[in-house]
């Protein structure tokens, strides 16, 4: 692609007809390369959550091609996508997993992990450090653990299968250790190489902005696998006569991925604000407070304003977001809609209800409709 960096160096080539020196010149370079980075930097492996290739049949062999029209992968992603073309309809699900589990947790705040319609998926708002950048990025990263350790399960995908983990020590000897467990080794090596690859590839001047937001995803996206792997149990069936559960067979399971979410949500709001020293490290801001582990969320700078939608953070705001006027907490209006008031109006539902069991074995309900209050931030 041809940018017309060539006529940028000449000096009659500047618009008003201008003479540029050597300085301006490079002052010019530097700012189109900074630009050009930006728009890269937009797009992410997210995307894949809304790609509509996304399907097994897609992924035949040979289908290198693919590859290279995925929006938002980096050059080691697209390379992992050649070697694991089966694995990518799984990274799209993890990723879809995560940011549903991402509105889920944040329905009540005023950043409630909106998506926007491009390969961003998350717009301008993940350009900047905070905490909401930290947890997204963990919850993608624990998204795509708990998708391929299950499809290795399954049986879909061809370089794995079944959980090989070791019997647990406390496990009672007369328990049988097998059955097929999901295969959490193989699905925390393979988000770590694919999700961690784009920040890998990267290299920026020691001590420098870009560095230490470099440092901050990858802190992140372990401590997302490291979630996962931390609530990770195993579970057990019975078999003998009659139910008598003689003998127990047991295996690896990942925990429902809700109690992932509520877990980095928690480490969401004891979240370390966190400096780069003199050796080019991440550090805590505060040191007296105790340093972050592995399983903690870090981040380097503040969360933007939410109240007002502001194109140059990303926020979309709050005008036009429902509120609770009875809650004193998140979702009540008061806080909500930031001091600037509500509307009400009145809403027709329509919800289940007069549910009765039949033998054998279904419940049937009917479908009721009622008018209800509802408030809207101004």
């Amino acid at each position: 692609m041809n940018l017309g960096l060539g006529c940028v160096c000449r000096p009659v080539c500047w618009p008003f007809g201008s003479v540029l020196d050597s300085r301006h010149c490079v002052f010019a370079l530097t700012l189109l390369t900074l630009l050009m980075q930006v728009v890269v930097e937009a797009n992410s492996w997210w995307s894949l959550a809304m790609n509509p290739l996304l399907i097994p049949e897609a992924y035949i062999i040979g289908a290198q091609p693919l590859c290279s029209q995925l929006v938002g992968l980096s050059q080691g992603q697209k390379k992992l996508c050649q070697l694991y073309q089966d694995h990518m309809q799984y990274i799209g699900e993890g990723a879809k997993t995560g940011i549903r589990e991402c509105q889920y947790q944040f329905r009540h705040r005023r950043w409630n992990c909106s998506t926007v319609d491009n390969s961003s998926v998350f717009g301008r708002v993940m350009q900047i450090g905070s905490r909401e950048t930290a947890f997204t990025y963990a919850i993608s990263a624990a998204g795509v653990v708990n998708a391929v350790s299950r499809a290795c399960r399954e049986g879909e995908l061809s370089s794995c299968g079944c959980s090989r983990a070791a019997r647990p020590k406390d496990l009672p000897r007369d328990w049988l250790w097998g059955g097929c467990g999901d295969n959490l080794n193989y699905g925390y090596r393979f988000s770590r190489e694919f999700v961690d690859a784009r920040e890998r590839e990267k290299s920026f001047p020691k001590g420098s902005y870009e560095s230490a937001r470099l440092l901050m995803n990858l802190h992140n996206n372990e401590a997302g696998r490291r979630i996962v792997s931390d609530l990770a149990h195993v579970s057990c069936k019975c078999h003998g006569v009659s139910g008598s559960c003689s003998l127990k067979t047991c295996w690896l399971q990942l925990a429902d991925f809700r109690k992932v979410g509520d877990a980095l949500k928690e480490k969401y709001d004891s979240a370390v604000s966190m400096k780069l020293n003199a050796r080019g490290k991440l550090v805590q801001l505060h040191s007296r407070f105790n340093a972050p582990t592995n399983h903690d969320l870090v981040y380097i700078e503040p969360s933007p304003d939410y109240c007002l939608k502001n194109q140059s953070t990303g926020s979309l705001g709050t005008v036009g977001r429902l509120c609770n006027k009875t809650s004193e907490g998140m979702d009540g209006c008061e806080l909500m809609c930031c001091g600037r008031g509500y509307d009400q109006y009145k809403a027709q539902i329509v919800e289940r209800c007069h549910c009765k069991f039949h033998w054998c074995c279904y419940v049937k309900c009917k479908r009721c409709t009622k008018i209800v209050d509802q408030f809207v931030c101004k």
